[in-house]
């Protein structure tokens, strides 16, 4: 049989090993092509670059001058002042612990609400095209509108949550939910979590769609039962779809702002402060552009060690087969 080299293995195998693209001599018309694709992508790339780079340069800048517009002169060179900021004033780590709790829980809540959700629609039943559709909603709808949506639902006057809640003689039900830290939380994640949930139930619905259904059918003949084919079957197969709804979902929930902006506004007091949010005072509220972009580079080097740590966790390890 054919032996199949993964490049874990070609790297292993040294020079010989390694597997080498194939160079189309220059002039030919396979060279041609490939240069006249380059040249279509190009504008496309240039103007990613433009809009992604540049910015981002520009804030590595500020992070290392003064550049506060409130308090001149401006552009002075600050070396490592504004980074020593984030760590000694009261703002930075509290915001920072906040924004990783944050993200922990939801994304926690949504995975498994998102993965029931998924696991209910990949069941045949009368309707499901229409349910199926109809769970996009939340997700289609904008966060500043959904973040509004709820903000009135937990009025304490007139929002559906306590007239609810007070319908049903429950508890809570004259609760002044966004002006307490505790409850304050809990309006955000619950309207997180309606947002998101739909998010997570697509992509893994649709890594469950692509799992061969005759392999549930040889574990129940080999004895498997549910929960044992849930664990050692499906979980396994689900791993690129696991991957790919984590990595996009703890970035966002990293990067929350919306919510916090529209809801909260940080408080009560700075209870519900966040990275994001703490930004845009910086930039926005107190024209501090220094500060401002060394929160922007914390952010950016934090959300890039999160996206790596999880391709390292769901990295597959292909081995040579014979």
């Amino acid at each position: 049989m054919t032996d199949v080299a993964t490049p874990k293995a070609a790297r292993a195998g040294g020079a010989g090993g390694l597997l080498r693209r194939r160079r189309a001599p220059h002039g030919s018309l396979e060279s041609q092509q490939e240069r006249f694709g380059y040249a279509l992508v190009a504008p496309a790339v240039i103007v990613l670059i433009a809009i992604t780079a540049f910015p981002l340069v520009y804030n590595v800048w500020n992070s290392f001058h003064h550049v506060n517009y409130l308090n001149p002169p401006v552009g002075s060179f600050a070396g490592l002042s504004n980074y020593k900021t984030l760590f000694t004033d009261n703002l930075f780590v509290p915001s920072l612990v906040r924004t990783l709790l944050f993200t922990a829980v939801s994304v926690a809540i949504e995975l498994v609400a998102g993965l029931a959700l998924a696991l209910a629609l990949d069941k045949p039943f009368r309707g499901r095209g229409v349910v199926r559709a109809a769970i996009f909603i939340p997700w289609a709808v904008p966060t500043v509108v959904s973040a509004e949506l709820w903000k009135t639902m937990f009025d304490p006057r007139q929002g559906f949550v306590n007239y609810t809640l007070t319908a049903l003689h429950l508890p809570l039900g004259h609760t002044t939910w966004l002006d307490q830290v505790w409850t304050a939380w809990t309006a955000v994640f619950v309207a997180d979590a309606w947002k998101n949930v739909p998010f997570m139930a697509i992509i893994l619905l649709a890594g469950l769609q692509v799992i061969p259904r005759d392999m549930y059918e040889a574990a129940r003949i080999d004895g498997a039962g549910a929960w044992q084919a849930f664990w050692r079957l499906t979980i396994p197969l689900l791993k690129p779809a696991l991957m790919v709804a984590l990595v996009f979902r703890t970035l966002s929930a990293f990067l929350i702002f919306d919510i916090i902006y529209i809801m909260t506004g940080g408080g009560p007091g700075n209870s519900t402060n966040v990275l994001a949010y703490l930004n845009y005072t910086a930039f926005i509220s107190n024209s501090d552009f220094g500060y401002g972009g060394a929160v922007s580079v914390m952010l950016v080097v934090i959300a890039m060690l999160i996206a790596a740590a999880y391709v390292r966790v769901f990295r597959t390890d292909y081995e040579v087969t014979q």
